[in-house]
């Protein structure tokens, strides 16, 4: 590539970042909660009891119930964890490391549905108890949009992106490494747990930036 050729894509890829960090990006901090199977839930809630819808979460289609369930590790337990609708294939309970800490777990950093090897916990309800051999995670953060928001924003399925949020409270966070997630299903939404929200000082409704 002849030198003007570089200088030219190096200036043309530098606007598009400056142009792309312009746009807002609402921030959803996800709360520990579980993704269950039908089969689970009524181990659970015993059988004929029904999840039941308490708001819609910005993802379509996806909201949260009223039900929630504790969880329980070797070293303690974290109760009231919200569960979220529709049933999944496979149950998935996701975590921040603080949670992690007081169950005494070890999950892995993974993006939703890599179960593969995760860690193991019991799942305890008000009718029942259920023992999942994997299914813990921490969520790695991520980047949902649908495809005219990532062809917006530059944007393709698996890339991987840095992130900033908290521009106003004094704690602005620059977060590595948020994995792009590109569907017709899918809203632009930044996902953070709360130990990342609180790093940076932000809520749900609050706005980042690519960067």
């Amino acid at each position: 590539m002849e030198h003007a050729e570089l200088v030219n894509e190096l200036a043309a890829r530098i606007s598009k970042r400056l142009e792309r960090s312009k746009i807002a990006v609402p921030i959803g901090v996800s709360n520990r909660h579980a993704h269950v199977t039908a089969e689970h839930f009524a181990a659970l809630f015993g059988p004929g009891a029904v999840l039941s819808r308490s708001r819609d979460l910005r993802q379509p289609g996806q909201y949260a119930a009223k039900e929630r369930i504790d969880i329980s590790g070797p070293k303690g337990v974290v109760g009231g964890v919200r569960l979220l609708g529709p049933f999944r294939a496979k149950t998935q309970i996701e975590i921040s490391l603080t949670d992690a800490v007081v169950l005494g777990l070890k999950p892995p950093v993974r993006e939703s549905g890599d179960l593969a090897g995760s860690a193991a916990l019991r799942l305890i309800g008000p009718c029942g108890s259920v023992s999942v051999s994997e299914g813990l995670i921490v969520s790695r953060r991520h980047l949902h949009c649908s495809t005219a928001e990532a062809a917006a924003l530059g944007l393709v399925n698996g890339e991987v992106v840095r992130v900033r949020a908290g521009a106003v409270g004094g704690r602005a966070t620059v977060f590595e490494g948020a994995v792009v997630r590109v569907s017709n299903e899918f809203r632009l939404e930044l996902h953070l747990d709360n130990d990342e929200a609180n790093a940076a000082g932000v809520q749900t409704g609050e706005m980042a930036c690519i960067v």
